[in-house]
This record gives structure tokens, sequence and C-alpha cells, in this order.
């Protein structure tokens, strides 16, 4: 099935950058009319995916983070969290709540929390080469 819009962007890996990403997502899934809550919920998942591509995906380093957001006829919105960062030697284990590679300060339920708030999570990954992480959300008219 083709988008019926689509739109990307990238951005240097700094934590300030975070709810840049957010936000961009936000103001292009807006034509969707989505309720506030649904809305909400996208912008959680964005917020941790991104956090994870700076934090776990580059480290100390900087990079570029990558995001692409595809809006189809049937409600369906995906977005697409890529980084070139050091990748995930184990994604199930990563996936498991509690489970981080960011020390005591993290909390280890980024994908919990993605999962939680979108119909589909898919990550794929290769050590060394980066990231990607795909949120599906369907996006429910207003009545």
């Amino acid at each position: 099935m083709k988008p019926l819009n689509q739109t990307q962007i990238s951005f240097t890996s700094n934590s300030v950058n975070e709810s840049f990403g957010r936000a961009v997502v936000a103001a292009f899934l807006a034509q969707l009319d989505p309720t506030v809550a649904d809305l909400t919920d996208m912008k959680t998942a964005v917020s941790e995916a991104v956090t994870n591509a700076i934090v776990h995906g580059y480290r100390d380093k900087l990079g570029i983070v990558y995001i692409t957001v595809k809006i189809f006829e049937n409600g369906k919105a995906v977005v697409r969290v890529r980084d070139k960062g050091c990748g995930i030697p184990d994604i199930q284990k990563a996936m498991e709540p509690l489970y981080t590679t960011g020390g005591e300060e993290r909390a280890g339920l980024g994908f919990a929390v993605m999962q939680s708030f979108c119909d589909s999570v898919r990550v794929t990954s290769t050590v060394g080469r980066g990231t990607s992480v795909t949120l599906t959300k369907y996006f429910e008219p207003k009545e």
C-alpha cells in the first residue's frame, strides 16, 4: 500500500533534539486529526525510540538520528527511528522490561513503553551498523 503522505528528518544525536523529533512527528500526524490521547501516546513512543538511539545507539559519541513518518489511507501511521550506532547484540533481551545498558539512571522500560502505546513495534539491528525501530499505530477517526 502506497502512503498518502510522508516526511523524513535527520538531526544530530544531542539529547536536546529529542523534543524536536517528537514535535515534528506530532505535527505531521496532526493531519490524521487524532485524539489528544492517541497523539500523546505516539509522541511518548517516539521519544523513547529517539532517546534509545541517542543514549544507547551512539552512547558517548555524536551521530545522526533519522526519522521517517508515513501516513496511509486507513489511518495507519508508521514511524521509523533509525541510527547508525553500535547496534543491539540481543534484541529479545533488550526488549525485556528493566533491561538496560545505560547504567543505574536508566529504567530499562523504553521498549515496554513503545509496545504499550503502539499497535506494533518492530526492531532490527546489526552490531556495529545501527538499529531501526518501526512504530505502527492505527488512528481511529474522531466521532
